[in-house]
């Protein structure tokens, strides 16, 4: 995949930038951080610029992150309430009244929630689906995804141009954060359902 990548960076420049980026978000798998570098690593040698790139490459994660929150927002609170009242919410162990505690916690929360994790790997893409399930403001949305992802963008590019011919030395101490990263993520999730049932058991036997 990185090889497609480079090849189609040389071959479209400033378009083909954004273009990944956009992809790299609606689909995490695919390298933000080989875009970013080698971009930056491009401008040695090409008639390209780290403003130019920065700027591209944000016009790209602004168009990924509107299409998962226009995703998200699909999924309204009340289809999902639905669903959780449903064959699948007993499945899943969940009521459609935890969907509005969700919803209350990222409506209170959602804004520095997002302006952080556009700076976190995986994450970074998939917090624009829940911000279009609770409603979040589209302006206020767009504006901290800009400034997350301006900041993600530039950090690497300038690492991508400073590194020069050792670009790729970049991207695989990014990997290792990313591993780091997804690590975390699942010891954090094991944990959060652990306390769900923990808590859900306590909210049952005080029933009783």
């Amino acid at each position: 995949m990185t090889n497609w990548i480079i090849d189609f960076m040389n071959q479209f420049g400033y378009l083909g930038i954004t273009f990944l980026i956009a992809l790299e978000n609606v689909f995490p798998p695919i390298p933000s951080e080989v875009i970013l570098t080698f971009g930056g690593f491009m401008t040695t040698f090409t008639t390209l610029t780290v403003e130019g790139v920065i700027i591209f490459s944000t016009l790209g994660s602004l168009i990924g992150a509107a299409i998962l929150y226009g995703l998200g927002n699909i999924l309204s609170m009340e289809r999902m309430e639905k669903i959780l009242d449903g064959k699948l919410g007993k499945i899943l162990h969940l009521k459609k009244e935890d969907v509005g505690k969700a919803y209350t916690w990222f409506n209170s929360k959602g804004k520095i929630t997002v302006l952080i994790c556009r700076c976190i790997p995986i994450v970074r893409s998939l917090i624009s689906i829940p911000a279009g399930m609770s409603g979040m403001n589209f302006g206020i949305f767009f504006l901290l995804t800009a400034i997350g992802s301006l900041v993600w963008n530039t950090v690497l590019v300038f690492l991508g141009k400073a590194a020069s011919n050792s670009w790729e030395k970049i991207v695989a101490k990014t990997d290792t954060f990313t591993h780091i990263t997804i690590i975390v993520l699942g010891i954090l999730f094991i944990a959060l359902v652990f306390w769900f049932y923990k808590s859900r058991k306590k909210n049952k036997d005080d029933e009783h």
